[in-house]
């Protein structure tokens, strides 16, 4: 049976001025893409959401008296999933293949064992799940016979396939960033509403060239950013700059 552990785991400017702008460039540019693009998923896109997995699960099987060890579990990207590989490994095993996927951007590793017998099997077994932001891990402890390139690649898959199949998922939204310009006098406004919606990193710059006005910049949920643009609207009374990266 799988054990499972749990593990400690846009687009419109009305106008934009120089700060909220470098602001956002930097958003965009502080992601550092993977080394293997993924050219096609298999699985419909969605800007807004993602299912994955909420913690990390096991499962383990024998196969030919070699012992196999799937190990899942949630990631947020390249630097998480290289974290995630370290905190699982073991070195004394004889082979440890992963493969790891973030939206369209994906890696895998044979790890030793002939070329696309176990990294791409292992990958294949994600995007066949569905699920997104996570990476596998299968350990292999060589038991004296072996099993071919086919019967590596059903090996691999396999265990990858059941451990996924077993986990507990759950559904996240993306976060959007979002800034708008208020005047002073209605921060506590804003801020009331902000507080409602639950958004986060919340950040003011008074350098906005305007006097008595400031910049608020924050993340909110993808499904949810137009119902408090709209929210924030109503309750202001006056017309605001908001910029949407």
């Amino acid at each position: 049976m799988p054990v499972a552990i749990t593990t400690p785991g846009y687009r419109y400017c009305h106008k934009v001025n120089h700060c909220l702008s470098a602001s956002i460039c930097a958003l965009s540019t502080a992601k550092k893409p993977m080394v293997t693009p993924a050219s096609s998923s298999g699985t419909p896109s969605n800007a807004g959401a993602f299912t994955t997995i909420k913690e990390t699960v096991t499962f383990e099987k024998e196969i030919k008296k070699s012992k196999f060890i799937a190990i899942a579990g949630p990631i947020s990207n390249e630097q998480s999933a290289h974290s995630f590989l370290n905190q699982v490994k073991d070195p004394r095993a004889t082979h440890n293949c992963w493969a790891y996927k973030v939206g369209d951007q994906y890696r895998s590793n044979d790890d030793g064992e002939p070329s696309g017998t176990a990294g791409k099997p292992i990958h294949s077994a994600i995007v066949s799940s569905g699920l997104d932001r996570i990476m596998v891990v299968v350990i292999r402890y060589f038991g004296g016979i072996k099993l071919g390139t086919g019967g590596l690649v059903r090996a691999y898959g396999g265990v990858a396939s059941e451990c996924l199949r077993n986990a507990p998922t759950c559904l996240e939204f993306l976060k959007v960033p979002m800034g708008v310009e208020v005047p002073f006098d209605l921060l506590g406004v804003l801020y009331h509403q902000l507080q409602s919606f639950e958004v986060e990193d919340i950040k003011q710059d008074y350098d906005t060239g305007k006097d008595g006005t400031t910049m608020v910049s924050f993340k909110v949920e993808f499904d949810r950013a137009e119902k408090l643009e709209e929210a924030i609207k109503a309750n202001c009374s006056r017309e605001l700059v908001f910029y949407k990266h």
